[in-house]
């Protein structure tokens, strides 16, 4: 049948008419499909007489949460609850994904070491921990932490004013008053200033091909305003040290040996692949880096800090960016050994409430929104370094 060029059918020859139709009837079909399960959900738990919807947020948890980093009693709310298990969540995550970086970098360094003991001890710590279950490293962390550490009054001070003992880790705590907040503020100011300051200096240079000392003017950006609101406003810092006493250690922050578990899983867990991803982005890197920095007289170790490691980074980058999702996801592994995360105090409201698809959902868009805004910075990061033109 031959189709007139005016003919309204034509339209189904474009190839663009087409790609926005096939998107709006998946987008429509999820739709469908949603509504549906929902609504099939819906109608399940009003027959068996289980309330709905999120009102019970409003209502006091009731139940006792071991480690809190904000103010947390039994007669608040369960919103507050699901506060402390973000909280908690974040708080090991990320000190597990910076100490494994730091960690999992000397590890993969060490791998390329020309001395092969350093480099065989690199191998196998890479080796056992990429091939066994973190689950079983959390399980072997917290065992050794209750069974074999002493007890509190007998305590082992790895560093000064730190303690280990089977009942966690106490380090010294910081107190500051309310004009830390204007100090942190000041702060933020003084980093924008930096940045702005650092590119204006940079784009004169490249203009008038004039070099200038960068860091005075960048330091001083980011130092006065932070200098001058403390100056102003005279806080007060107090820091309590741990001591040790007959019976007990007194003062300081304790660390419970189910946070100290988990942040050594995690860490270590996630510093071998850190280590095999730092590994291979430098010998990504050709020889002749490693010959041009040596002619110019850079000894092995400056060479890979000034020369290899930059240009690494857009190698290292983009499955660093995977590692460090898979630390706050596997961060809900914490339930197994008793550590208060989003996971345990959702599992708790559950119980309590008899509602499991609201606190499910709640939990899925708190990990979303976290694994987004990780994505989304390493990305920026990564455009940062990748190579242009």
């Amino acid at each position: 049948m031959h189709v007139a060029p005016e003919s309204p059918w034509r339209i189904i020859y474009n190839l663009r008419a087409r790609a926005i139709f096939y998107q709006v009837a998946c987008g429509a079909a999820v739709v469908l499909i949603a509504y549906f399960l929902f609504a099939n959900a819906s109608e399940n738990l009003a027959r068996q007489n289980i309330a709905t919807g999120f009102s019970y947020l409003s209502r006091e948890a009731g139940f006792v949460i071991s480690q809190s980093p904000i103010a947390y009693q039994p007669s608040d709310t369960y919103v507050r609850a699901l506060l402390v298990g973000i909280l908690n969540t974040v708080r090991v995550s990320s000190a597990a994904a910076i100490f494994a970086t730091v960690i999992g970098t000397l590890v993969g360094v060490g791998r390329l070491s020309s001395n092969p003991l350093l480099s065989r001890i690199a191998m196998v710590y890479v080796e056992i921990l990429r091939n066994v279950p973190l689950l079983l490293f959390l399980f072997l962390w917290y065992a050794i932490i209750i069974t074999a550490l002493p007890p509190v009054r007998q305590a082992f001070q790895i560093l000064p004013a730190v303690y280990l003992s089977n009942s966690g880790l106490v380090i010294p705590s910081i107190t500051c008053s309310d004009e830390l907040t204007w100090i942190a503020l000041a702060l933020a100011v003084g980093i924008v200033a930096a940045i702005i300051i650092a590119r204006a200096l940079r784009r004169s240079r490249i203009t008038t091909g004039i070099e200038r000392r960068v860091w005075p003017f960048v330091v001083s950006a980011l130092m006065l305003p932070s200098l001058a609101t403390i100056l102003i406003l005279r806080p007060s810092v107090m820091v309590d040290w741990p001591e040790l006493g007959r019976f007990r250690l007194a003062g300081g922050a304790q660390l419970m040996p189910e946070f100290v578990a988990l942040l050594l899983g995690l860490t270590l867990s996630a510093s071998a692949n850190v280590a095999e991803i730092v590994r291979s982005g430098i010998v990504s890197i050709r020889k002749g880096q490693w010959e041009a920095a040596a002619s110019l007289g850079l000894r092995r170790p400056l060479s890979l800090r000034l020369v290899i490691l930059p240009q690494a980074l857009r190698v290292i980058i983009p499955p660093m960016t995977s590692t460090y999702l898979n630390v706050f996801k596997n961060s809900s592994l914490a339930i197994a050994i008793g550590y208060p995360d989003l996971v345990m105090v959702s599992n708790t409201t559950m119980n309590q409430t008899g509602q499991a698809i609201e606190p499910i959902a709640l939990f899925m868009m708190v990990y979303l929104s976290l694994s987004l805004a990780i994505s989304a910075f390493m990305n920026w990061y990564n455009a940062r370094v990748a190579l242009r033109g």
